[in-house]
């Protein structure tokens, strides 16, 4: 989380795209990438872009017990959820795969950091209160780390970035899907080295 300022959200459309992506990002200062399962193409390519160099590869997305096994199996390094339940708890501590769970209410926070998770993902960042958000659950539990997602541009970013319980956000302005479809990879890197400038 401490990494990169911004952990890309990717949808692959086209396995094609998996690797050059990853290389624009990687080029870009941004190394930490959460590759979704919304899309079929999900795990192929997370096994793909585990071979671009200085890529830390996660998945993101997974709602169901039997993705965590699949994605450690193509090669994630972390996983990232939208929300926790006792299954995905179960499948997290048996695949031995970190998970960055999804939470967006206080009693879900204080539900998570009983289960051992004290970095979390507020999630929908934006819908669910924000910067404002952040800060109040900040002063009754001040031991845990959000990565905000949901909602946030580059333009609003530092706002959380300058709060004490934020590492990082996550966000998918780094990856519009005209700029993958025609492989301006270049506006990638670009965009990537905007969000890599943040965290100075």
């Amino acid at each position: 989380m401490r990494t990169s300022a911004v952990i890309p959200v990717i949808a692959i459309d086209d396995p094609e795209h998996a690797v050059p992506l990853a290389k624009a990002l990687v080029a870009g200062g941004i190394r930490v990438l959460e590759v979704t399962l919304r899309t079929q193409h999900g795990l192929g390519a997370i096994k793909a872009m585990t071979s671009v160099d200085g890529a830390i590869v996660g998945v993101g997305t997974l709602t169901m017990p039997e993705e965590f096994a699949a994605a450690r199996d193509a090669g994630a390094v972390f996983g990232v959820s939208p929300g926790l339940t006792p299954a995905l708890i179960a499948a997290a501590k048996s695949s031995g795969l970190p998970l960055l769970p999804g939470v967006m209410t206080p009693s879900e926070v204080m539900i998570a950091r009983e289960q051992g998770f004290k970095q979390l993902k507020l999630f929908p960042a934006v819908p669910a209160g924000g910067v404002g958000m952040l800060n109040g659950i900040g002063g009754p539990l001040p031991d845990v780390t959000f990565c905000p997602t949901g909602g946030i541009s580059i333009e609003t970013a530092p706002q959380f970035l300058k709060l004490k319980n934020v590492a990082c956000v996550g966000g998918s302005w780094l990856t519009p899907k005209d700029l993958i479809a025609n492989g301006e990879w270049d506006k990638i890197t670009a965009l990537a080295k905007a969000a890599s400038a943040l965290r100075a």
